[in-house]
């Protein structure tokens, strides 16, 4: 039996579940044609939950229990003042209760946080690198000859350094852009797969982030007025790795 790739476990429970965009899947579809072992595996999960949604692993809750829920229910459902609790505090008036009704309303009300909705734009702009053939504008693994190619292409200078002896050779470097501005996009190698690594001036209330979405590993932080996202399908820790060569690196 052929062994999945460890690093495609996140995305093809994704794909099962219809939770990947457009790129995302495309890129794992391209992936499964050339790999058995994900392939295999991705089989198996849909022959599995198959076999469970058609399995009599259900269920019917008793008569009483159902009456039980249902009378819940109801209570929940009718108004607080017709429901005298153990404790109740007087001041809980039903003003107080309708603000705080407002305040979780307003809580739900609230967009994806910028974080997660950049996140994904970095995922898309990775996979858009790889499938168009745009991987890279300057390809070098001479940081002075990558450092001065974005003078004059973007309004800031980006710290370019070779890891290749700690295991993340530069290969160059390309204009990409976030949230519809031009930003530095510095491409590494790690064995066969690649980092890209996203740099642009720091957003005021910018934070370090660690996070895993569509099957990739995203490492975001900021270090002189800079803000740095590095994506990449290797595991969570070596990109981890990855952010902390480079922050020391760029440093000497």
């Amino acid at each position: 039996m052929t062994q999945p790739c460890q690093d495609r476990d996140l995305a093809l429970q994704a794909m099962l579940d219809d939770e990947l965009d457009p790129l995302a899947a495309a890129a794992l579809e391209e992936h499964l044609r050339g790999c058995a072992g994900c392939r295999e595996a991705f089989a198996k999960a849909k022959q599995l939950r198959l076999a469970l949604r058609g399995s009599q692993l259900h269920a019917t809750a008793p008569d009483h229990l159902r009456t039980r829920i249902a009378a819940l229910v109801g209570e929940a459902a009718s108004p607080a003042w017709q429901r005298p609790r153990p404790g109740f505090m007087p001041w809980l008036g039903g003003g107080a209760i309708g603000a705080l009704a407002a305040s979780l309303a307003l809580l739900l009300a609230v967009p994806t946080a910028p974080e997660q909705t950049l996140a994904d734009e970095v995922i898309s702009s990775q996979i858009r690198s790889l499938q168009s053939g745009h991987l890279l504008d300057v390809e070098t693994s001479d940081r002075h000859t990558v450092k001065p190619w974005f003078n004059g292409r973007i309004d800031f200078s980006p710290p370019v350094v070779d890891l290749a002896s700690q295991g993340f050779p530069l290969v160059g470097g390309r204009l990409d852009v976030l949230e519809g501005r031009t930003v530095a996009a510095l491409v590494f190698k790690r064995r066969l797969h690649t980092i890209n690594l996203f740099i642009r001036p720091q957003p005021a209330g910018t934070r370090d982030a660690a996070l895993a979405r569509q099957g990739y590993a995203i490492e975001k932080w900021s270090a002189g007025g800079l803000e740095y996202w590095a994506v990449s399908d290797i595991p969570a820790s070596e990109l981890s790795n990855f952010h902390r060569i480079f922050t020391e690196e760029s440093r000497k």
